[in-house]
């Protein structure tokens, strides 16, 4: 017979683990998470206590020296191997230490799509110890000169298929900015070719001290964001910011033998930082296609032996309406991204079998980050004392009609319960800093509110609604202000009205998102008012905003009103209008849909709206 004691220590353990099981269902996995947390943050912390700055680039050269012949990136058959990716971008580096166009601290701006030599440029160009710039290739006209001119672009680096946009802004493009095409040959005006001199240049290394960082809070990347200035805005983006963002693969528990599938666009920081940079610190292998396809996907992870998947919301809905063939014939364990409905989760998990789903939240130019790594559905992470000692935030009080914070007398910011809707904010401090923007004091100061609880204290506004439950999950609500998403991007709409507002039979234009059933985000919809005396002429709107809006900005719907409603501080007011949605048999006004095979707006009728909604006609 067992003595007493071990019996007694036996059951006090057996309850020890129920009363966990209980009360902190959740302990193991926030513990585990937290310790890979500081483990991270004391390895960064050692690296500066010996004075040593230990970028990502100088990751990958080290993965290139340990393991040169492993594959780094495929690439539409292709094998690209760290070693081959590390000597082309010493190519890079070399054409333009050669022509001397290029010294340390200047800025490189990037117009390429997904291909292998946009990792090549960007390394090349870092190792010169310049700020690369990504441009969104869907931006057109305005939008992409001032991109290029708000970072202070030294040069411009364009891909093949980007000449057509490059013919589009090159006269417009100031003169003392350089010109390089991604050719060998190249018949428009004040342009360099860079395929030729790559082919004759030296692989050799170029000489470390030009890439050396002596902060990791220096500027080494400039990733664009929607504005509500309406056009887009240069985030600054710092070694420190990469640094964190590459270690997302390795908190979610992926390894150097995991395969990663990349299909979004490089000039996203999920891409980029989280994607690329993942694959960096792990030494992992990426496939990276050019373009998502719903209908290769899968064949695409059971070809390569993807282990690993990105995504957004959007391309999981795009997966669920895919036709049933073969779909859990794969090798995927992890999916890693955010903005998936909880609808959507469920659906995506039940056809395409277990692979765990790795949410996350952040913004790009943001000072905080959330990982749901419990999979509860539908949230985006889970915070508890320890997370907030490293990241302090609050929920606050938000007002939509004035869309500004609540103030009690007191005039200081109050906090919202649990269960209930609050302006997500974290705190500015040396650990969580936040960067802002190239070229504007203003929108940066814009971006931060101060005085929220007591004196003096700062804090970054992510422009988003969240929900922390009783077990402190958090869940993404809306976005507020002028931005709302649609197809995975941020659409600033004050962008898409200045546009519109070029018209001249506009008076005035108020544009917003609307929901839609069975789709992620809000579809774009205008309230015009027309000028005295002038007619609409929808086949002129269709054209302006596929002209000069990026397809994913262009408003489907347009409504038109006789009449402009404002808020008491005269502000275009959305609420009711967003409320009130695009439905023809609810709403008196004229409304119009964008159909692009008529390449025009065309009026919206019950039938057509029927068909939106059914899913019939895809938008």
């Amino acid at each position: 017979m067992l003595p007493f004691w071990v019996t007694g220590a036996a059951a006090g353990i057996v309850s020890l683990h129920l009363i966990q099981k209980l009360l902190f269902p959740y302990f193991w996995h926030d513990l585990k998470y937290l310790l890979k947390v500081i483990k991270y943050g004391l390895t960064l912390e050692i690296y500066r206590l010996r004075g040593k700055i230990f970028t990502v680039l100088d990751r990958f050269v080290k993965q290139a020296e340990r393991q040169p012949n492993k594959p780094f990136i495929l690439y539409d058959g292709d094998v690209h191997t760290y070693q081959d990716v590390d000597r082309r971008s010493n190519r890079v580096a070399q054409v333009f230490l050669q022509q001397g166009a290029l010294k340390k601290g200047d800025t490189v701006a990037l117009l390429m799509s997904n291909e292998p030599d946009f990792i090549h440029v960007w390394f090349g160009v870092a190792k010169l110890g310049c700020v690369v710039a990504f441009l969104n290739f869907n931006i057109r006209s305005m939008s992409l000169l001032h991109c290029i001119s708000s970072c202070e672009s030294k040069i411009l680096i364009v891909g093949e298929d980007m000449l057509g946009t490059l013919e589009e802004i090159l006269p417009n493009l100031k003169k003392d900015i350089g010109v390089w095409v991604m050719t060998r040959d190249c018949t428009l005006p004040r342009v360099n070719t860079l395929l030729d001199k790559l082919e004759a240049a030296s692989e050799d290394c170029v000489p470390v001290n030009l890439r050396s960082a002596n902060n990791l809070k220096s500027s080494v990347l400039y990733i664009f964001t929607s504005g509500t200035t309406g056009l887009p805005k240069a985030a600054v983006i710092s070694h420190l910011q990469i640094l964190k963002g590459a270690a997302g693969l390795w908190a979610f528990g992926a390894t150097a033998d995991d395969t990663v599938y990349i299909t979004l666009p490089l000039y996203h920081s999920a891409a980029s930082l989280l994607g690329i940079g993942g694959c960096i610190e792990l030494g992992a292998t990426c496939v990276l296609r050019k373009k998502f396809s719903s209908s290769q996907f899968w064949s695409d992870c059971k070809k390569y032996n993807v282990t690993v998947i990105q995504y957004i919301g959007e391309l999981c809905r795009y997966l669920c309406n895919q036709p049933k063939e073969g779909e859990k014939d794969h090798q995927v364990r992890l999916a890693v991204g955010n903005g998936v409905r909880s609808d959507v989760w469920r659906e995506f998990l039940g056809r395409f079998g277990d692979i765990k789903m790795c949410e996350f939240y952040g913004a790009t130019e943001g000072n905080i980050c959330f990982m749901n790594h419990t999979g509860k559905i539908g949230s985006v992470g889970r915070t508890n004392f320890f997370y907030k000692l490293f990241s302090p935030f609050d929920l606050i009080k938000y007002d939509f009609k004035k869309d500004e914070p609540i103030r009690n007398r007191h005039g200081w910011c109050e906090k919202v319960k649990k269960g209930e809707a609050g302006l997500l904010i974290s705190k500015v401090n040396a650990k969580n800093p936040f960067f802002g923007y190239a070229g504007s004091k203003k929108h940066t100061e814009k971006k931060l509110l101060c005085e929220v609880f007591k004196k003096g204290d700062i804090y970054f506004n992510t422009g988003d609604l969240m929900v922390q439950d009783q077990d402190n999950f958090l869940y993404f609500w809306d976005r507020i202000g002028d931005t709302y998403r649609w197809k995975g991007e941020n659409v600033a709409t004050t962008e898409v009205s200045d546009v519109i507002g070029m018209l001249d039979f506009i008076q005035e234009a108020n544009v917003y998102g609307v929901p839609v059933p069975d789709h992620e985000g809000k579809a774009g919809m205008v309230s015009v008012i027309l000028k005295p005396n002038k007619s609409l002429d929808l086949e002129q709107m269709y054209e302006q905003v596929v002209t000069y809006l990026p397809g994913y900005a262009c408003p489907l719907f347009l409504r038109l009103q006789e009449t402009m409603e404002v808020t008491g501080t005269f502000k275009q007011q959305k609420f009711r209008l967003v409320r009130e949605g695009f439905n023809p048999s609810a709403i008196t006004d004229p409304l119009y849909f964008l159909y692009s095979s008529k390449k025009s707006y065309v009026p919206l009728t019950k039938e057509l709206h029927d068909k939106i909604l059914s899913g019939q006609l895809k938008l």
